[in-house]
């Protein structure tokens, strides 16, 4: 590993993550976002990632639905409006959507940003650039795509897919114009040394935003058994990540209630900005309320 990482794993916890908040001060200042996703498609998944509730080769009790309604999807896009989110996400299950599919996404884009006025992001799987670009004329802003963990470990989660598919996405959503979110999940197995190699590929990627999350083994997967991430880990994970992606927005998604717990509002002063609220994929999150008042917590604690 680099020394210069390698020194940071080793330096004490509490220097570290002064060290990660300057970083942060420096380079997004008191920005804070909020987004929100649903879930419009769900399970009946080809791929077989070791740690997806929505896989077909892991044998879970996750919901499975074809693609949501225009109007179920904008009810949602409004609750997520009304909850302070300034992103809405449609997230749909699968490698990749149909051309029925696509469409019906597309349509719904527009109204989403007229009537709410929200930027409206997707992930919707590995899309062609034709696909891609027909999503970004209609007005989609930024395509998310985790790359998961490094390119090393990836073949131990997935096999039916190799990493390379999920970089060649990314370049063709941001050759039609998109701004990128890709980040991964912390605790698959994966060494600090994946963690370093995960980072440092996003940052020369030049991806917009990193979205951090932490496994919350899923009963049925392969990774049922995995230990958690335990909260230090976590911290200093969040650290290490500012500190490499520097101006890059950085998020904490799924996971950071079960694995953070009471310690959630350090993982702000460690460089993370943003936040996931109102539940993710197949896992629920905290009530609103509770988020709004550590949003608030968080710009104070910033601003002493």
């Amino acid at each position: 590993m680099n020394s210069r990482y390698a020194d940071l794993l080793d330096m004490p916890l509490s220097e570290l993550i002064a060290k990660a908040d300057k970083v942060r001060r420096e380079r997004t200042g008191d920005v804070f976002e909020c987004c929100s996703i649903i879930n419009a498609k769900s399970g009946r998944c080809s791929e077989d990632c070791k740690y997806c509730a929505q896989s077909v080769h892991n044998d879970t009790d996750a919901s499975v639905y074809a693609l949501l309604s225009r109007e179920d999807i904008l009810a949602s896009a409004k609750a997520a409006s009304d909850d302070g989110a300034l992103r809405f996400s449609i997230v749909t299950s699968g490698n990749k959507l149909d051309e029925s599919e696509l469409m019906l996404v597309a349509s719904v884009i527009k109204e989403i940003k007229d009537s709410l006025g929200l930027s409206v992001c997707g992930s919707l799987g590995s899309l062609s650039t034709d696909e891609l670009k027909y999503l970004h004329d209609a007005g989609m802003s930024r395509y998310h795509h985790n790359i998961e963990t490094s390119r090393r470990f990836y073949p131990s989660i997935v096999t039916t897919h190799d990493f390379q598919d999920r970089i060649d996405t990314i370049q063709r959503a941001q050759y039609v114009g998109m701004e990128i979110c890709s980040g991964g999940i912390l605790g698959l197995g994966e060494t600090w040394e994946d963690r370093v190699d995960m980072a440092l590929l996003l940052k020369e990627l030049n991806v917009d935003a990193v979205p951090l999350n932490f496994l919350i083994p899923i009963t049925g997967t392969p990774l049922e058994s995995q230990e958690p991430v335990n909260p230090v880990d976590a911290i200093r994970a969040i650290a290490l990540f500012r500190i490499i992606m520097e101006d890059t927005d950085i998020k904490i998604i799924a996971g950071r209630e079960t694995i953070l717990k009471d310690f959630q509002a350090m993982g702000f002063l460690a460089g993370a900005n943003g936040m996931m609220i109102g539940g993710y994929l197949t896992v629920g999150g905290r009530c609103v309320a509770e988020d709004r008042a550590l949003t608030e917590s968080i710009l104070r604690m910033w601003q002493d």
